[in-house]
């Protein structure tokens, strides 16, 4: 079989690759060993999204009566809550390949590695076959990141989960422990809590969700451990083992003080490592780097130049929006159109959708600082009407600026829904918009989006509420 792009991975990352180049009027065929959809479908945003509403349905029915609702008691099953999830992944992957059907793209099922430049070993379940493509494009995507130290007998008895074991239980621990404090660990902690574990998150560095603006982070913790998240920073862990169908884990906190605890279950999410187990780069000369990341360039090439990768192989950050947006970019880039809009990896927006949610695009205060004189503006839902009728008065939005030309450099929000929010931004660094722009605009009332425009005002001192 001969095709214009071969595309190992069906990933987010790959079948938007593969629609836009046929789109594009080039033959294509999409590799997928497992799901189609990639891990973000499957086993990633949607179970865990899934799961977190489940969590806001029974927070909005535990405080009915606030809104002069009375209702019943909430019980939980989660059987059902688990089958729900499993029905909205059919639906969507059967919706990718839908349209990969529509687009005449070919979707191989198996396992593809490198057989030269040009060609690909397929292995499937019961024969093997080659495939020869003018381009190849590598999507496929990042596996979770284990602690060297845990043995394999606590994996193996299901005492050690990573996301994937996590967005799928058999039963909700009683007491459990999650290792590491990024997104998706924040995440997990938010829906077990909800449902009545004893959470408590172990993170090493001196602050959670080290990524995002530090006061937002700030806050963030402040609403978590008031939801009776425990959450020990500056701490490390050892000495993993199973004692009474439990885990044993020591904790030691930056002092070099050691506290010993019993676990249901610990959930590592630790991040990822790019996946490129068994595709035989070497043969073909495929540079990675030191952390295991295909080296890309410009449009997604790599050092050779008809073989691309994108998504969470290429490089951080991982998410999947990322990967859509690369593999559009290198779609048109091997249709040879003349003019392409290459990514921005400095807005890429990020959101974590735990109870508040946490939304972000561009650099920090503190990043913003080193570099440039900055202009700071917030604005904080409890004066907004809408966040107040809906009775989530929490959070704020912070807004950073280029004083010198009214750059928009970052924004970061915490609270109610702010990840629907965020995209305004994201075209607003996209369309290069200053304050002026931001701030001329009319925004609806009432809506929560009146809190985004209230905190560029604020930055430049002409804020209504403020």
């Amino acid at each position: 079989m001969n095709f214009d792009v071969a595309i190992i991975g069906g990933g987010p990352g790959g079948y938007v690759c593969a629609i836009r180049a046929a789109q594009l009027g080039l033959s294509v065929a999409v590799i997928e060993k497992e799901h189609l959809g990639g891990t973000c479908l499957n086993k990633g945003c949607i179970p865990t999204k899934a799961m977190l509403q489940a969590t806001k349905v029974k927070r909005t029915i535990g405080r009915s009566r606030e809104f002069g609702v009375n209702s019943s008691v909430v019980s939980i099953n989660l059987d059902k809550m688990m089958a729900r999830s499993r029905e909205i992944i059919g639906g969507l992957n059967h919706g990718v390949s839908g349209l990969l059907s529509k687009n005449k793209i070919a979707a191989i099922d198996g396992f593809a590695k490198f057989k030269d430049r040009n060609t690909l070993i397929v292995q499937s379940c019961d024969d093997t076959s080659e495939i020869s493509a003018r381009n190849i494009v590598i999507s496929t995507g990042a596996i979770p990141r284990m602690l060297p130290e845990i043995g394999k007998s606590l994996i193996d008895n299901g005492l050690i989960w990573t996301s994937k074991e996590a967005i799928s239980p058999k039963f909700l621990p009683e007491k459990l422990l999650i290792v590491g404090s990024g997104a998706i660990g924040i995440e997990l902690a938010s829906f077990y809590n909800s449902f009545g574990s004893d959470v408590t998150v172990v993170e090493i560095q001196s602050s959670i969700l080290i990524q995002e603006d530090e006061e937002i982070a700030s806050f963030a913790q402040k609403s978590f451990s008031k939801q009776g998240i425990k959450i020990e920073t500056s701490t490390k862990i050892q000495n993993f083992s199973e004692s009474a169908e439990k885990v044993s884990v020591e904790l030691v906190d930056d002092k070099g003080n050691i506290t010993k605890e019993v676990f249901d279950v610990v959930i590592v999410a630790i991040g990822v490592v790019p996946n490129t187990v068994d595709l035989c780069l070497d043969k073909v000369g495929v540079k990675t780097k030191q952390n295991g990341a295909i080296e890309t360039f410009e449009y997604q090439e790599t050092s050779q130049k008809n073989i691309f990768a994108i998504g969470d192989v290429a490089e951080t950050p991982w998410f999947a929006h990322k990967a859509s947006r690369e593999g559009i970019i290198v779609a048109e880039k091997i249709a040879g159109l003349s003019e392409i809009t290459t990514i921005n990896l400095k807005a890429i927006p990020a959101c974590t959708y735990s109870h508040p949610q946490i939304a972000s695009i561009g650099i920090t205060e503190k990043q913003a600082m080193a570099i440039t004189e900055i202009k700071v503006g917030k604005s904080y839902f409890k004066g907004n009407g809408k966040a107040q009728t809906a009775g989530e008065p929490d959070g704020f939005v912070k807004v950073i600026f280029d004083s010198r030309n009214g750059e928009l450099l970052g924004a970061h929000m915490i609270g109610y829904e702010v990840t629907e929010l965020l995209p305004i931004f994201s075209v607003a660094m996209a369309g290069e918009l200053t304050e002026r722009e931001l701030m001329t605009a009319v925004f609806p009332h009432p809506t929560m989006s009146e809190c985004l425009q209230e905190a560029v005002c604020d930055a430049f001192g002409v804020a209504i509420h403020g």
